[in-house]
């Protein structure tokens, strides 16, 4: 089990993961925080990026905060 500590960054021009640290991302979103978009959206980012299910992801910690720990 993979676990990594996020800092997102809703409502950027642009979507993108950006790796700080071994286990440490900043992940850029268009979605704004509202109803749990920008957290769909993060899902469906880190799936993409590593190559997993979108089912596997898990926010663990931080679901309404801009620093999550998430495990896969």
């Amino acid at each position: 089990m993979a676990k990594y500590f996020v800092a997102v960054k809703p409502g950027s021009s642009q979507e993108k993961i950006t790796q700080i640290g071994e286990d440490q991302l900043v992940v850029y979103l268009h979605a704004r925080p509202h109803d749990g978009e920008a957290n769909d959206t993060l899902i469906k980012l880190l799936a993409r990026h590593f190559k997993v299910a979108k089912t596997t992801i898990k926010i663990t910690q931080g679901a309404k905060s801009r620093n999550k720990v998430v495990e896969f």
